[in-house]
Formats: structure tokens, C-alpha cells, sequence
């Protein structure tokens, strides 16, 4: 049985679908007018904003919040808000603001093949390291929670677009079709059940095991998915369920519904599936002396090649390729170690020109990362871990999912 299954899927009834729908709760978590401007324009109406805890918002108040956010679950389920359609997939286009269509479809993951640890041999892993505090937090407002609803991406390394090309070709019956709030595109769903959630399972299990024969070459521990964006979110449904399991019996754990999580499939390869490297930058520290070290401890005669910048200075670095897979898992271990022992402050950047003009300081040198290898994303992962944080981001923020599905884990 595939790890990605129809779920019981629950959509919003009579409400206005624009304020319905809100961007991922850890978006704009340091510009407080967006999430202001989203309480004005949604008010009273029916919307997810009400179901949800916004980390902008984590320091006021968060047990207030969370009773409110289980009370509005109540009331939405008491109104008969929600539709549910059962054993169903929701096949998703989402347009982005280039006008490109970004492709998912909606169903549920089961938990126990998913692991977030760094060195997992799970089918389904972490494409980041996880920041274990984050996950308490999250915790508290999931336990007692009646309804989940997703912002996870996963992703499948579906390089023949097997999976979800033929649902592009074939809709069925349409379920939205709306604006997003705050400039976030538009979107577009379609139900997949019956005979068409059947092919859509028969695809996935014969994903699934080409994908097992084809990493078999250089690893015993194939990993079929991975999860691309709303990890903390996905191992916080995790450690909930770690909690519980241990207090059912063997039938009520196979069929509980907390054992899954809603969230989107994804194809790596999929054309509007964009990631944008996050560089990195060392200030207030000794650029040349950084730089002769890197080049005796990671450096080699032709390997990845790396801009770096530093004042008016610039050049290449090429990576040993038998440090690892990825140019940013190579370079981030080094700056770890030098870190560990010289003077210095790491930050995450965000745009090649805003990294050099940052670098521009005497004082700091900058690394320009190339392009994440989509051919070598998922085996990088197999070979060397979870990546770095913030190795890349899946889009913008504007680009990130909506929450919009829902479904019962209680």
C-alpha cells in the first residue's frame, strides 16, 4: 500500500472562497500589516484565518488563541460548514503571478513511514533539518484539535510526470476556482474519487517501486518522498501521533485517522516547481583567511564551482565533489566547523545582488550558491541527510500553499 492515500476531504460550504483561504501560518512572520490587513479584509466570515495559529502571533496570548481556534472548529462543524467527500484525492492548479500553473494533488500521508531526523532510512523524509523547539509550540495547538488543515508540500521525484500529467488531461468534477487574497495567484480544484482515485493509487504504488529499483544501485534505504515545504507542521502531526499510538489497541491504530496527515503531492520536476538557492554570507570576520582554509579543506582542482565575494575582491571556489552531493551541504559544514573556531556571524540571503552588496563590507565575504539539482536533490538526501536549513525556498511567499482542505483526525 502506497504511503500517499484518498482521505475523507472537507471543503467549505457557502462561504466567500477568498476569505476562506489563507496563506501558510510561518509566512510574513516579521511584517505584522500583512497578517493585520488579512483580520480586516476576512472580519466575521467563515475562513480559515479562524482555524489556524499565525507565528506573527505566537506571543499574544497563544492559549486565548488556541481555545479560539478550537471553538471556531466546533462552530464550523455544528453550522454543517463542511462538505466531505470521501476516499477522494483533490487534483490542484495553482497560478502563480508569472502566469505559470503549478500542479499538486491533495490526499493524506501515513505518518509511520515518515521521519524528520537527520540521518532517517524512512521512505518519507526531511529535505531540512528540523528545529526541534519548534515543534512544542505546534503541538499544543494540534492536540484536541477536531480538523486538520494543510500547508505541507510534498514531493515525488517523478521524472516521466506519470502521476499527475494524466489528471491535467482528464478533470472531472470542478470544486473551486477563485482569487487568492494578498496577491497570491489563483487557483483551481477538481475532485478525483471513484475509478479515477483507483488509477491515481495504481500510478503511485508503480511509482514507488520503480523508485525503490532505481535507488537500489547505491543505497539499501530508498526515500520515495520528501517533504519540501511545512516540515514542522508535518513533524508536529508526527509527535502527536507517537503520543497517542501507544495508548490504542493494534486495530484502533491501523484506522486511526490521526495517524495520517492531509497534505499536497508535488513533482519536483513539475515546470513552475522553482527553487531559489538561499546564498550565505560570513561577516565580521577574516574573508581571506575563510577563504585559504576553505580552499585546503573543501577545495579541489576541478570540482562545483562557487562565486564568492568580498569587498572588491571575487573569484571561484570549486568544491571537492567527495565532500557531498550538494554545493550548499559541502560549504555549510565547513562554515559550521570555522565558525566553531573563528570570529564571525553567519546570515541566509535572499537575491544574488543583495548578496553582493552585502559582501561589499571589508569585513565579510559572501557565497553565491548555484541552482538546487533537481536530478540530484533526492539522492543527495539518501546519501548525505537532510540538507542544511535554509537551503532553499520553494517560491516566494506569496507562492506558498493556502490552507483550504480540511479533514477530521479525531
Amino acid at each position: 500500500m502506497s504511503s500517499f492515500l484518498p482521505a475523507e476531504i472537507l471543503l467549505p460550504r457557502d462561504v466567500d472562497m477568498e476569505k476562506w483561504a489563507v496563506i501558510a501560518c510561518d509566512q510574513f512572520t516579521s511584517e505584522p500589516d500583512y497578517w493585520q490587513r488579512v483580520e480586516r479584509f476576512v472580519g466575521p466570515a467563515p475562513s480559515t484565518l479562524h482555524l489556524i495559529f499565525p507565528e506573527a502571533e505566537l506571543k499574544n496570548d497563544p492559549e486565548a488563541h488556541i481555545r479560539a481556534i478550537r471553538a471556531a472548529m466546533a462552530a464550523y462543524q455544528a453550522e454543517n460548514r463542511f462538505i466531505a467527500y470521501p476516499d477522494s484525492f483533490v487534483y490542484v492548479e495553482r497560478e502563480l503571478a508569472d502566469g505559470s500553473i503549478r500542479r499538486g494533488l491533495v490526499g493524506m500521508l501515513d505518518l509511520e513511514d515518515y521521519d524528520y531526523l537527520p540521518q532517517s532510512k524512512a521512505t518519507v523524509r526531511a529535505t531540512e533539518r528540523t528545529v526541534l523547539e519548534r515543534i512544542p509550540p505546534r503541538v499544543k495547538i494540534r492536540e484536541g484539535a477536531d480538523l486538520e488543515l494543510p500547508h505541507v508540500l510534498l514531493l515525488c521525484d517523478d521524472e516521466e510526470d506519470r502521476i499527475l500529467a494524466p489528471l491535467e488531461r482528464e478533470k472531472s468534477e470542478p470544486l473551486y476556482d477563485f482569487d487568492l487574497m494578498e496577491q497570491g495567484g489563483h487557483i483551481r480544484g477538481w475532485l478525483v474519487s471513484g475509478e479515477a482515485a483507483r488509477a491515481v493509487c495504481e500510478r503511485l504504488d508503480g511509482y514507488e517501486r520503480e523508485m525503490a529499483e532505481r535507488c537500489a544501485d547505491f543505497t539499501e534505504a530508498p526515500m520515495l518522498y520528501a517533504v519540501g515545504d511545512g516540515n514542522h507542521s508535518l513533524a508536529t502531526a508526527k509527535a502527536c501521533w507517537e503520543k497517542l499510538k501507544p495508548t490504542l489497541s493494534a486495530a484502533e491504530a491501523a484506522v486511526h485517522p490521526a495517524r495520517w496527515a492531509l497534505v499536497e503531492l508535488e513533482n519536483l520536476h513539475d515546470r513552475a516547481q522553482r527553487f531559489a538557492p538561499i546564498h550565505r554570507i560570513v561577516s565580521h570576520t577574516d574573508p581571506l583567511a575563510l577563504l585559504r582554509a576553505a580552499r585546503t579543506e573543501i577545495g579541489a582542482e576541478a570540482g562545483i564551482p562557487l562565486r564568492w565575494f568580498s569587498g572588491e575582491r571575487s573569484g571561484v571556489l570549486n568544491l571537492d565533489p567527495a565532500k557531498g552531493q550538494l554545493a550548499v551541504g559541502i560549504l555549510q559544514g565547513f562554515l559550521d566547523a570555522w565558525l566553531a573556531e573563528n570570529e564571525g556571524q553567519i546570515d541566509y540571503i535572499h537575491g544574488d545582488e543583495s548578496l553582493r552588496r552585502l559582501a561589499e563590507a571589508e569585513d565579510s565575504i559572501g557565497f553565491l550558491l548555484p541552482d538546487v539539482e533537481k536530478n540530484a536533490f533526492f539522492r543527495s538526501i539518501m546519501l548525505d541527510g537532510v540538507l542544511p536549513r535554509k537551503t532553499f525556498s520553494m517560491g516566494q511567499a506569496r507562492e506558498k500553499r493556502y490552507y483550504l482542505e480540511a479533514r477530521r483526525i479525531r
